[in-house]
């Protein structure tokens, strides 16, 4: 007699990372849009609202935010860099049409397609961060103008200066996973080591 038929173990293992990933992501906007409620509020309003904020209802409310703003920053980063995107996918496929059948020659390779699923994943994370780091630079600074505080100036400055230096990083991420994703697919799908016989292959990336 045939059992109770389970979940698909890829499927479920890609939804959970898709979520891991929209959260990592929606945390650092969630954080951002707490430090410019905190710039427009003020100080004595903010003392006032923090043992709110410290409650396990907030706590819940928090994690839903920041999984609905996760979604929105990847998206709009999506939108953003989607230029930059095809700039570097010509350097590689001639057309979208190829670079699709490229993507579902991969497909039929499970354990490259794996690979290139976790490599898009850290692709997507580097740059919804590449956006999330440029907010939260500017939303701090916003905060620390509210306060009164020893050397603010020097600190202001020593935020700015990271936190431009964070972002172009994630941002040369994020280019560096996209364009070595291309590069791989050609490589993995254009040679007879993509085959299902001969899966062992260093692992690439694909862009989504």
């Amino acid at each position: 007699m045939t059992g109770p038929t389970q979940p698909e173990t890829p499927a479920l293992a890609a939804a959970t990372a898709m979520f891991v990933e929209v959260l990592v992501i929606g945390i650092g906007t969630l954080t951002a849009a707490v430090l410019l409620l905190v710039a427009l509020i003020g100080p004595a309003t903010t003392a006032k609202l923090a043992p709110v904020a410290g409650s396990s209802a907030a706590a819940g409310a928090a994690l839903a935010g920041a999984y609905a703003l996760g979604i929105l920053i990847d998206r709009a980063a999506d939108a953003a860099l989607t230029p930059h995107r095809r700039r570097l996918r010509t350097r590689f496929f001639a057309s979208n049409t190829a670079y699709a059948q490229a993507r579902l020659r991969l497909a039929d390779v499970p354990v490259l397609a794996a690979r290139a699923d976790y490599a898009r994943s850290r692709m997507r994370i580097c740059r919804g961060w590449t956006f999330n780091t440029l907010t939260l630079t500017l939303t701090a600074d916003l905060a620390m103008l509210r306060y009164s505080f020893e050397h603010r100036p020097l600190i202001l400055c020593t935020v700015t200066a990271l936190g431009l230096a964070t972002t172009f990083g994630f941002y040369r991420s994020w280019r560096a996973l996209t364009e070595t994703g291309y590069r791989k697919l050609v490589e993995q799908t254009t040679t007879p080591t993509a085959s299902p016989s001969v899966p062992a292959q260093t692992p690439g990336s694909v862009q989504s």
